[in-house]
């Protein structure tokens, strides 16, 4: 069965991104944005990997999925697909798929979506964001893999929306950068 991975930049005090969606205040620096291109390449947009000079290795997933708000800004850029190198999946119910054939869109409940998607043969599947859709399909979230930045939002979008619903994660790994940055990886705790 494959699995899903959540995998997120995230601010110390649990934002992904602004109010207005803004994410440009997290540090990088060419050390850190080297290894992270190297190890990670599969969760850079297609047009990145083509500036870059990366062939994405295909290891860590074959799918990603979104929300509209995270297509949104692809929509509005005028990119038909921003992770081409990959399967993209778009869950709307408000976009119409003769006007997105680059992507797939679902509109049907991404729960059950998401339940079938995982029985399918390939490999793992990427959760892009956004928090609505994590909130939504958080029980289906079987590793949690954060960029823990060393800044704090004050506000924004957190890292699920979906109400007070604790629930345990195992650490599995992590990795500190030079500049501060904690690459967590957690398992889904089973009771």
């Amino acid at each position: 069965m494959r699995s899903l991975v959540y995998y997120v930049a995230v601010s110390l005090d649990g934002r992904i991104a602004g109010p207005r969606g803004e994410y440009d205040f997290y540090p990088v620096d060419d050390e850190y944005s080297r290894q992270m291109n190297e190890e990670w390449s599969d969760g850079l947009p297609t047009g990145l990997h083509e500036a870059l000079g990366i062939t994405p290795p295909r290891t860590k997933w074959d799918t990603v999925v979104m929300g509209r708000g995270t297509f949104q800004p692809a929509i509005d850029m005028g990119i038909a697909d921003p992770y081409a190198h990959l399967r993209t999946i778009v869950y709307s119910s408000t976009l119409n798929q003769a006007d997105h054939p680059a992507v797939e869109i679902v509109a049907d409940d991404p729960v059950a979506h998401m339940r079938a998607l995982k029985a399918e043969e390939g490999g793992d599947i990427w959760l892009c964001g956004g928090a609505k859709l994590a909130g939504t399909l958080a029980d289906q979230i079987d590793r949690l893999v954060t960029k823990i930045y060393p800044v704090t939002a004050g506000d924004g979008i957190p890292l699920f929306q979906d109400g007070f619903a604790p629930r345990r994660w195992t650490l599995t790994d992590h990795r500190v950068f030079d500049i501060g940055v904690i690459l967590a990886q957690y398992d889904r705790a089973r009771s």
